[in-house]
């Protein structure tokens, strides 16, 4: 895919891989629509981007808010006149055993890591479908591959996210547009401190859990975003951001429910997602 001159989408811009994929992007002269729900992190990664010489525009909205999602295609035909990449970026993550994670803060996770990237496919359809060469890009996670304990929502959202893009891509075969599922490892952002946890998990544990995640944090999001960008380029069906995701994915596949008797570790430890933003 030519992305030079192109118009891209990235929702979760204000900071992580968003703002890693902003910058990436501009670099290649693609223009950017950023939205993100955080106004002070949106306008630095806008000035980042702006300082390359694309044209940049900003939406800080809740990608959870339907009236938000209805009017943003709009907003970013104004700015742009067209619209050749969707990035469904962004993502909050929720720690916690299901028995322990409240039906409130399930629904929140679900509404903005999946339902989200639903109602923007939805609503950017047809304008993506009238481009010469368009591409929709669903950030999954290492946790829409194999699934720890402690990691309930996060999985369920994930996994969704990989279903959908998975058979969206073979509705689309054969037309303009493709789709791209990615799949980041352990990539070094804020993540794992912003996550939401479950009110009854001890604080020593917390700090705990916390400790370990940051530990598996180690793919600078710039490098995580070229590996991204690299992918669009090439039309992947499937971005695996990585060592950690491509050795897991194997491990998941060759074994399949079985996969945990071979990480003994990694399924008692892990109640933190060790991805993105």
């Amino acid at each position: 895919m030519q992305i030079n001159d192109s118009v891209a989408v990235l929702t979760g811009a204000g900071s992580g891989i968003g703002r890693a994929l902003a910058q990436s992007l501009a670099g290649r002269r693609c223009h950017l629509a950023l939205v993100d729900i955080n106004p002070e992190g949106l306008a630095e990664t806008a000035r980042l981007a702006r300082a390359q010489g694309v044209r940049v525009s900003e939406h800080c909205l809740d990608v959870a808010n339907r009236e938000h999602i209805a009017a943003l295609p709009q907003a970013v035909l104004a700015e742009h006149g067209k619209v050749d990449i969707l990035i469904n970026n962004a993502g909050v993550a929720l720690g916690g055993h299901f028995h322990q994670v409240s039906e409130e803060d399930f629904d929140w996770l679900m509404a903005i890591n999946f339902q989200a990237v639903v109602r923007l496919t939805r609503v950017f359809l047809p304008l993506l479908q009238q481009r010469p060469q368009a591409r929709i890009v669903n950030v999954s996670s290492l946790f829409g591959l194999i699934t720890p304990a402690g990691q309930t929502a996060y999985c369920a959202s994930k996994f969704a996210v990989r279903g959908f893009s998975n058979a969206l891509r073979l509705e689309l075969q054969g037309s303009n547009l493709g789709v791209t599922v990615v799949h980041p490892g352990g990539v070094a952002t804020s993540i794992a401190t912003s996550a939401r946890l479950a009110s009854d998990i001890p604080k020593e544990t917390a700090a705990q859990n916390l400790k370990q995640a940051q530990k598996l944090l180690r793919m600078p999001p710039e490098r995580a975003a070229e590996i991204i960008v690299n992918g669009i380029e090439r039309n992947k069906a499937r971005v695996l951001v990585g060592n950690d995701a491509r050795i897991l994915s194997w491990i998941e596949r060759l074994s399949l429910v079985n996969y945990w008797r071979l990480l003994p570790g990694l399924a008692r430890k892990s109640t933190q997602p060790t991805d993105r933003r």
